[in-house]
């Protein structure tokens, strides 16, 4: 069956995604440079490392859509499903909040997912206050209030988890980086489109793979997917590149659930195949050793 959309070839494959847990909750604040700080700043650093979190912006809000009538967005923070994955993204969560939002002046933190299970923000981020926080209902909602020296920071007691769907992938076989920046950018602002889906590395230019045994590699950070890299062209034995493309530019995505991953890596799909220059559309798995999840690219068509 040849697969393909808007003439574009679409390969036979599946993207490989595996279990993580999550929380997602509002950034609200009194401006919208403060609020694209806090959010910007939370969410950095995205690592698909296990024992690390990474995070992404799922939606930008009117003040009609936030517990207190501010503008606000909706972050998702994630780290894999692993032994003690509750304790390591409370403490995950924690350093993001208190290093990225509350510092932030103006900013409060709600809960946005209703789940069975949730942390605890008094040890996390309350005992900040050095013992003057309190316990106050705010906004409809149980919180904790940190005086500061600009105000007040106000967060929710607690903010639920769950578990999603982590690592869903799309690429991008282009004729240039230009083409690439501009589909991956397409690709991203449609996924930023999709409930309950965020991108977490934006664009991501490294398509990592599985570390080798014996590999000499960095604590944290991607192992480049050398087969794929075109600079490598002539240099290595099993390059993979195809004649006429110079840039593979890689969109990962977390999910609620397996529906939000594949509704976005559809939407990623058809927003970069309306850019000239991109000829082919696949994605990373590895062979279904990592994750219990296979997304197949035909079945979203």
């Amino acid at each position: 069956m040849n697969l393909n959309i808007n003439n574009i070839i679409v390969d036979d494959t599946y993207c490989e995604a595996f279990s993580g847990v999550f929380t997602r909750f509002i950034i609200t604040a009194g401006d919208k440079k403060r609020l694209k700080r806090a959010a910007y700043l939370s969410t950095a650093l995205p690592s698909t490392v296990f024992g690390k979190s990474e995070a992404g912006i799922e939606a930008w809000l009117d003040p009609a859509g936030t517990p207190d009538g501010r503008m606000g967005a909706v972050v998702q923070i994630w780290v894999n499903d692993i032994k003690d994955s509750d304790r390591i993204l409370a403490s995950e969560l924690g350093w993001r909040i208190r290093q990225g939002i509350l510092v932030v002046p103006t900013t409060s933190v709600f809960n946005a997912l209703e789940s069975g299970t949730s942390i605890d923000m008094m040890a996390p981020v309350g005992y900040c206050a050095d013992g003057y926080q309190v316990e106050e209902e705010r906004c409809g909602r149980q919180a904790i209030v940190l005086p500061l020296m600009m105000g007040e920071f106000i967060i929710e007691r607690h903010l639920g988890t769950a578990r999603g769907v982590m690592g869903g992938n799309v690429w991008f076989f282009c004729d240039s980086v230009d083409t690439a920046l501009e589909a991956g950018d397409r690709a991203v602002a449609a996924v930023d489109g999709v409930e309950g889906a965020v991108s977490t590395f934006d664009i991501c230019s490294a398509g990592s793979k599985p570390v080798y045994p014996g590999q000499a590699h960095p604590e944290v950070g991607p192992s480049t997917n050398h087969p794929y890299c075109p600079t490598l062209k002539g240099k290595i034995p099993d390059f993979a590149v195809p004649d006429g493309i110079e840039s593979i530019p890689e969109i990962v995505i977390n999910g609620v659930d397996e529906k939000a991953v594949g509704d976005a890596m559809k939407a990623a799909m058809y927003a970069a195949s309306g850019v000239q220059g991109v000829t082919r559309i696949s994605a990373g798995n590895y062979y279904g050793k990592l994750g219990k999840f296979r997304i197949y690219l035909k079945d979203l068509l």
